[in-house]
């Protein structure tokens, strides 16, 4: 009788737990949200502006106009292809730190084979898909190159990464003021512009290019296949969860974590040359504008879950451009949006730790009584 009713309540216990779960994680992540707003609140009194004013013109700075918005998915586009990459290497349990250098380094071969077929008699869409294909390229062997000091130079990922991101900067720098400096003198601004043949179709009147909306939706949808629809991403997910014990159910572990940092690399590669055929049409230092970094911060953001990547990677894009207004209607500076990017990652993270611990607690709660009773139950059979 006493195994029935065991049985019996442990299962029901556990459905309460789970839905009780869904609702908790649903209120913390909206407490979280309001924690970040009311931090950046507090800095906004502190500077002596009205917090609500100062989202309101970050609101409309973001959605106020067709052109605002469509400034919005420009924005939107690299980060959202930087964030989706990145999932595959958390997937992997691995930090890919040197996102932005891929992004760079995507650029940079975008930019080369521009350079080089620009006064030939190929067709503008052939060079143009030839330099897109060289970013993919270039982004993904600069991620592979982070994966090869780990692997075989035990060097950790996050410091590879973070040393190819200076090596790429470097380059960059180099490069717009050396061999591929503008007629004359080197200038912060750039590269000599391409002609306007060489860059992606935009839109009437808008900076937004409808290809590389595509290409970004896209690669979303194929990050989302991979991780939760193919058995790839099954035992990418294994690698990432405990390294040992999929090597030893015969998962060849240090090449899926390659071929992660591959992925990722393409995708931000892609990031670096829709920046140079749809943007900016040339190659400027800061060509990645800091989405590599923004990338990591929505993959935590997100706890890794890529059916949130869109609309999270959206909302951040929104908080970039809408935070221009600051400066100009408020006379206040414009990385405030930083702050408060920030401050939302830093709560949703303290939050989710907190979760966890809570949902472990009450799982021992309920594991318990089951554990105790088993032993009176077999003493009564005896």
């Amino acid at each position: 009788m006493s195994d029935a009713r065991t049985s019996h309540s442990t299962p029901t216990r556990l459905r309460s737990l789970l839905t009780g779960d869904a609702w908790i994680n649903f209120g913390l992540q909206i407490g979280a949200l309001i924690l970040a707003f009311l931090l950046t609140s507090c800095i906004l009194l502190v500077a002596g502006a009205p917090p609500f004013e100062a989202y309101k013109q970050v609101f409309l700075g973001a959605v106020g106009s067709v052109t605002s918005f469509s400034n919005v998915l420009v924005a939107w586009v690299p980060l959202l292809l930087a964030a989706a990459g990145v999932l595959v290497t958390f997937a992997a349990g691995l930090w890919n730190i040197g996102v932005e250098g891929q992004i760079v380094l995507g650029a940079v071969l975008t930019t080369w084979v521009l350079r080089l077929l620009q006064d030939t008699a190929i067709s503008p869409v052939v060079i143009i898909l030839l330099a897109i294909l060289a970013g993919v390229v270039g982004g993904a062997l600069w991620a592979v190159l982070a994966g090869v000091l780990k692997t075989f130079g035990g060097v950790n990922e996050i410091f590879g990464g973070l040393g190819l991101n200076f090596v790429a900067t470097a380059l960059t720098l180099w490069l717009i003021f050396g061999p591929w400096k503008r007629p004359g003198i080197g200038s912060m601004s750039g590269t000599e512009p391409f002609p306007e043949r060489l860059g992606l179709p935009t839109m009437a009147g808008l900076r937004v290019s409808p290809w590389s909306l595509g290409l970004g939706i896209l690669a979303v949808i194929l990050v989302f296949v991979l991780l939760e629809r193919t058995y790839f991403g099954l035992r990418l997910k294994a690698v990432g969860k405990n390294t040992r014990a999929a090597f030893l159910l015969g998962v060849p572990t240090w090449q899926y974590g390659l071929l992660a940092f591959l992925f990722c690399g393409g995708l931000a590669g892609l990031a670096g040359a829709i920046q140079v055929t749809s943007v900016y049409h040339r190659l400027i230092p800061a060509i990645s504008s800091g989405y590599g970094f923004m990338g990591l911060m929505i993959g935590m953001l997100i706890a890794y879950r890529a059916i949130w990547v869109a609309p999270v990677a959206l909302f951040f894009a929104a908080l970039n451009i809408g935070s221009i207004q600051l400066p100009i209607v408020l006379k206040l500076d414009s990385t405030l949006s930083g702050v408060l990017q920030g401050a939302l990652v830093l709560f949703v993270l303290l939050v989710e730790g907190a979760r966890q611990r809570y949902m472990r607690r009450v799982r021992m709660r309920i594991a318990a009584p089951t554990t105790l009773e088993a032993p009176l139950s077999a003493s009564g059979e005896t």
